[in-house]
């Protein structure tokens, strides 16, 4: 029986033992390691379980076959657990990302986030990586003596910095950033809120752990949106036979198993697709860390380029994925019209909030002025699909029928399941 090799820790990997600390000083766990408690600790948290009521692409009346944010984060953890063991990294300050990295996001998905930070327009928008590290800084209140979650340094560095530098070391917004600034909630953390832990050092990439981390996303995105998009019937099997990696697979599956049922073969589709995409990443990354030759975990920090990254040419296969589901999927008129519904239903609640404020809970009606938008947005931002549908109903005469797609949204009459 072949059993897997073990993989020596490697040195420029993060070590719980010698962690930066947490901002409120906390005894050592007799039996966890620094990020394990980490793990353990968004696992129990509010934020976590309401994702199993929270959106990926389709709104929960949809069935019970498609993704939601909990079982996308279950995916994307596996997958950041697997590239960790592969190159020797820590497991578990991977699966703390993992697990954290969408807890920011409101309910209805892109949608939601869409409708708030037009609400915030001016106010410093909304941002739902920004919004995960307000989550475990402030809005989780489960402890006596802090609020938030009061985790490691190496996790809250990497949830605010897994897709790579904020900002130029002058201090200059990049990347997704440049255009609008670094969002509010994360100026804030570095301004005053994050006092006595050390900087967060925007300027520099994350940890390789969460470089992979933000890798597992994109794989766990690539296939299972694919398979959403089966099962939806918003496109067949067959129309995926010119995208590249996917009509390889399909090919070599249908060479290999050429009576398969749709079903089995839509599964071992996905599979291949997440095994291709973790041997490429890990091979990609173990190529970069050979040439960059680390010896600690700064030093990937302060490396030139990313060394968590797919290959030139799975990358290509990467963007040839999201372009095939972008117009057939994203932007399907079914999906555009639900999603067109759901912002309304949170703009609604915003405004609703804001001229009345005597409908919120009492514990979230009590803030100042200057800060009453942020802490409806918050309000709204931790509300699941359904809890924000109950309340446009209790609040207004009408409400969107966003949670009847017709009969097309659902696993379709011959639809892979």
């Amino acid at each position: 029986m072949a059993i897997e090799a073990a993989v020596a820790r490697a040195p420029y990997a993060c070590d719980p033992g010698h962690s930066r600390g947490r901002r409120h000083s906390e005894p050592v766990s007799p039996t966890r390691s620094a990020f394990r408690r980490d793990c353990d600790r968004i696992i129990h948290s509010t934020a976590f379980r309401r994702l199993a009521h929270k959106t990926q692409v389709f709104v929960f009346h949809e069935g019970d076959h498609f993704r939601t944010r909990l079982t996308h984060t279950l995916e994307v953890t596996q997958v950041a657990r697997s590239l960790a063991r592969a190159l020797g990294l820590d497991e578990d300050l991977a699966e703390a990302l993992a697990l954290a990295h969408d807890l920011g996001h409101p309910p209805f998905g892109h949608a939601g986030e869409r409708a708030l930070d037009r609400c915030l327009e001016g106010l410093g928008g909304f941002d739902h990586n920004a919004q995960s590290l307000r989550v475990v800084t402030t809005l989780e209140r489960r402890y006596p003596a802090f609020d938030g979650l009061n985790l490691s340094w190496e996790t809250l560095e990497g949830l605010v910095k897994h897709n790579g530098p904020l900002i130029l070391r002058d201090g200059t917004p990049t990347g997704r950033y440049r255009a609008r600034g670094v969002p509010q909630a994360i100026r804030a953390y570095v301004e005053g809120e994050g006092a006595g832990l050390p900087d967060l050092e925007l300027w520099s990439f994350a940890s390789a752990e969460a470089q992979l981390a933000a890798l597992a996303d994109d794989i766990a995105y690539d296939a299972h949106d694919i398979d959403d998009g089966l099962r939806a019937g918003l496109f067949a099997l067959e129309d995926l036979a010119e995208v590249p990696l996917v009509g390889d697979a399909l090919r070599d599956i249908r060479r290999q198993y050429p009576t398969l049922d749709p079903g089995r073969l839509a599964h071992e589709l996905m599979r291949r697709l997440i095994t291709r995409m973790i041997e490429d990443v890990t091979a990609e990354t173990a190529g970069r860390l050979r040439v960059l030759a680390p010896s600690s975990a700064d030093d990937v920090r302060h490396a030139d380029q990313a060394v968590g990254a797919f290959s030139q040419a799975m990358a290509d296969a990467d963007r040839a994925i999201k372009g095939f589901l972008y117009p057939r999927m994203y932007r399907h008129e079914r999906v555009m019209r639900i999603m067109g519904d759901a912002e309304r239903v949170v703009g609604d609640l915003f405004t609703r909030y804001r001229e009345q404020p005597e409908e919120l809970p009492a514990d979230w009606a009590q803030s100042g002025e200057g800060e009453a938008a942020r802490r409806i947005a918050d309000f709204i931002a931790g509300m699941t699909d359904r809890y924000a549908l109950v309340e446009h109903a209790r609040l207004f005469e009408t409400t969107p029928n966003c949670v009847n797609a017709g009969p097309g949204m659902r696993a379709a009459p011959g639809a892979v399941l």
